[in-house]
């Protein structure tokens, strides 16, 4: 019983990340190695060579040709700013849900401020909508 009580504790305390850890950063052109960590865009990430894709909400897209144009972009990059302050300001925790249905097949996950998800928060403050029912805002 101690024994399986401390590895649960052990699988709570590796998931938490400290804001005292080495700050997160855009990922910009990084190469994907073993190691990367770093912020691709709102609802994006790399943990220890892991590509993270936060689920449940969808934030506007850095390229000009999806639909919003500059605004959109000039949005995706608060969203992402907003998220990597978020990161780098808090302790959180992540917690996995499996795979996207994408090629890249992607970890879907949910990261844990203060027992908010980050996606609740970027929602709240306009930088993000609900997926997928949520409205592309920045489109219109």
């Amino acid at each position: 019983m101690l024994i399986r009580s401390l590895a649960v504790l052990f699988a709570m305390v590796a998931l938490t990340f400290p804001a005292t850890a080495a700050p997160l950063e855009m990922c910009g052109n990084r190469p994907n190695t073993a190691d990367k960590t770093c912020v691709v865009d709102g609802d994006t990430l790399w943990l220890n060579g892991e590509n993270i894709r936060l689920k449940d909400f969808d934030t506007p897209e850095p390229q000009t040709q999806i639909c919003g144009g500059a605004a959109e972009v000039a949005l995706s990059h608060q969203a992402s700013a907003r998220l990597l302050d978020l990161l780098n300001g808090n302790e959180w925790t992540i917690e996995r849900f499996g795979y996207d249905s994408t090629s890249s097949r992607r970890t879907l996950a949910t990261i844990w401020i203060n027992g908010r998800d980050v996606g609740d928060i970027l929602i709240a403050e306009g930088l993000a909508r609900r997926w997928p029912n949520g409205r592309e805002f920045w489109c219109n």
